[in-house]
């Protein structure tokens, strides 16, 4: 019994000693340290999964990286939101007297019955066009020619200019207006072309026939395909009554009407017309009735 107890103990003895480093660490007690690292497969899923510590989120946040990385260019550099120059369009040399001034203190109040009613130049449907007003507006009236239906408007904060009365509610008289064409108002001139040159004037009865010399434009100097290259202004005698009427026209030559009666005597005269203003006038000898 003895000499089996000592051969158990020397055999258990020599198993221990030959065992390998391996399987001597794992039967050692696993650190922490080496147990997770054992186990990491196993254990990802759970360790993500774990909450983090209030005290470490209030402590230091996590950073994004929209608050580290520095800023695009198109950030830091966009001058057309701040500093477009549409948005601050500087006002033209006519706009600002104009929409300053005040209204003078003949006029009368008028209200355009028009869907568009234009603004024009001068007192004709045949001058340079300005701008429209719509059906509804308001304008005061401050000025008349001697012998039609144009008026001189006053539109707030815009160019003064010429209307046509037939398409306006006009509160009052309008004889009452003063007599600013010509004289006070003036048309736009041209220094791109000279005036024009009286050729002939021949009266046969009660008609009068003015030609004047020839003045070509440059192309591209024509407000559009209508308009009339030059406006004859008459005023001449019609049933009793001295009559102011622009007759536009792009011969050189004009037939007009011109009957005896009148207290005052008839003129005439002439401009030429292009997109950039008026040349002229140029005086009319007229040749009166006899």
């Amino acid at each position: 019994m003895h000499r089996t107890v000592v051969f158990l103990s020397l055999l258990l003895m020599t198993s221990t000693a030959c065992a390998t480093p391996t399987a001597r660490a794992l039967q050692a007690a696993p650190s922490p340290t080496s147990y997770w690292s054992f186990l990491w497969p196993l254990q990802t899923s759970w360790s993500m999964a774990t909450p983090a510590s209030p005290s470490a989120d209030a402590a230091s946040p996590p950073t994004t990286l929209a608050d580290t990385a520095p800023p695009a260019p198109t950030d830091t550099a966009a001058p057309t939101e701040t500093s477009a120059p549409t948005d601050t369009p500087s006002p033209t040399s006519t706009d600002t007297p104009l929409a300053t001034s005040t209204i003078p203190v003949t006029s009368l109040r008028a209200t355009v019955t028009a869907s568009f009613l234009s603004c024009r130049y001068g007192p004709g449907p045949n001058y340079l066009y300005l701008y429209a007003l719509r059906q509804g507006a308001n304008i005061s009236l401050i000025g008349r020619t001697d012998g039609d239906n144009w008026h001189w408007a006053w539109v707030e904060g815009r160019n003064r200019c010429w209307v046509n009365t037939s398409y306006l509610r006009v509160e009052g008289d309008w004889r009452q207006l003063p007599i600013v064409y010509p004289g006070v108002a003036r048309l736009p001139v041209s220094p791109y072309y000279p005036p024009a040159s009286i050729v002939s004037v021949v009266r046969v009865g009660n008609s009068v026939t003015v030609e004047w010399a020839p003045i070509r434009l440059r192309a591209g100097d024509e407000e559009d395909e209508f308009m009339q290259h030059y406006i004859l202004e008459v005023w001449h005698c019609k049933g009793g009554s001295l009559i102011f009427e622009p007759l536009a026209i792009n011969d050189t030559f004009l037939t007009v009407v011109d009957e005896p009666g009148c207290a005052s005597p008839s003129h005439a005269r002439v401009f030429v017309q292009e997109k950039h203003g008026f040349s002229g006038p140029t005086e009319v000898p007229w040749r009166p009735w006899q």
